[in-house]
């Protein structure tokens, strides 16, 4: 019997397909790695459908990854919020790995734009300290209950409602992103803001626990949460500053959280290499004509998205 995967099957049938990839990765084990009481020969063709499905799903994780990549490039919106999603959603991958590899996998997407940044000086280091002394001691600390919870779906419902939770507030995030700049504008030309500005490095750190904590469980809110508390924060800073700034923050946070993650043994190495494989040149074909398109088009598209996958996670 012949086994084929056609490369023209059509949108409808791709979740049917992944679904069925993953069944035979539970069930290979079993046959292929029995001691005793298999035929080797009932089991030629199992091996053979199973590397082909293998082989193709390693493609599409690519292609994901491009896709991600790509709308990064475009929208500017974090790695996070996009991959996660899609990583559960449509590859029916764990909710523990795909959160995760996604952590590890947000961390290397963005070392290119922090390297851009630092060149140019657009990287504010004392804001960098203040955030990093609140939020990794708050994915220390997020780890470490994590690590104190024996039962998995106990894990598996916390993560799935802070990462809806999270997604709804990037969403809003990206949704007001253009209006909460100007009214911390506003606010930062006021005289009465001066009163608050001695609080500013203390509320900077402790919004910086929340973001670890949130950051360590969901992968989601590094980017777009973070730039919009440094709006707030730090009304007077320039865009390209605190992007900049945010990035840096973002990327040691992800990959302190992905180490601890790695630590509980939940990140899947051969699928973060897919991944990073297709997102490269996603990123980088994005970049380019990112800037062509107008962010009032494509924020509000992005918020959409983010906001029916949020109320997904919470509501499912």
């Amino acid at each position: 019997m012949k086994y084929t995967l056609s490369l023209r099957i059509n949108f409808l049938r791709v979740r049917q397909i992944f679904r069925s990839r993953l069944c035979l990765v539970r069930q290979a084990p079993r046959c292929l790695k029995s001691k005793a009481g298999i035929d080797s020969k009932n089991c030629a063709p199992f091996k053979y459908l199973f590397s082909r499905c293998v082989v193709v799903m390693d493609l599409y994780y690519t292609l994901a990854g491009f896709v991600v990549g790509l709308l990064v490039g475009l929208t500017s919106i974090g790695g996070g919020a996009l991959m996660t999603p899609v990583l559960i959603v449509v590859f029916q991958v764990p909710l523990v790995t795909a959160v995760s590899t996604d952590l590890l996998y947000a961390a290397i997407t963005k070392c290119g734009g922090v390297v851009n940044y630092y060149r140019q000086k657009m990287i504010n280091w004392h804001v960098v300290a203040l955030m990093l002394a609140g939020s990794l001691p708050g994915s220390w600390m997020t780890l470490n209950y994590l690590q104190q919870l024996d039962d998995m779906v106990q894990i598996e419902s916390l993560i799935n409602n802070v990462l809806g939770v999270s997604l709804l507030l990037t969403s809003l995030a990206v949704f007001f992103r253009s209006r909460i700049q100007r009214i911390s504008e506003t606010v930062g030309a006021n005289t009465k803001y001066r009163n608050i500005v001695k609080f500013r490095p203390l509320i900077t750190v402790v919004t910086g626990l929340g973001l670890g904590a949130l950051v360590t469980l969901s992968s989601v809110g590094a980017g777009a949460l973070g730039t919009a508390l440094l709006i707030i924060c730090y009304p007077r800073m320039k865009m390209p500053e605190i992007v900049g700034t945010d990035l840096l923050h973002a990327v040691i946070l992800t990959s302190v959280a992905g180490v601890g993650h790695y630590s509980m043994g939940s990140i899947d190495f051969n699928l973060l290499m897919y991944l990073i494989i297709g997102s490269l040149p996603g990123v980088f074909i994005g970049s380019h004509y990112g800037v062509k398109l107008s962010p009032t088009l494509m924020q509000p598209i992005m918020g959409v998205v983010l906001l029916v996958i949020g109320g997904h996670f919470i509501f499912s």
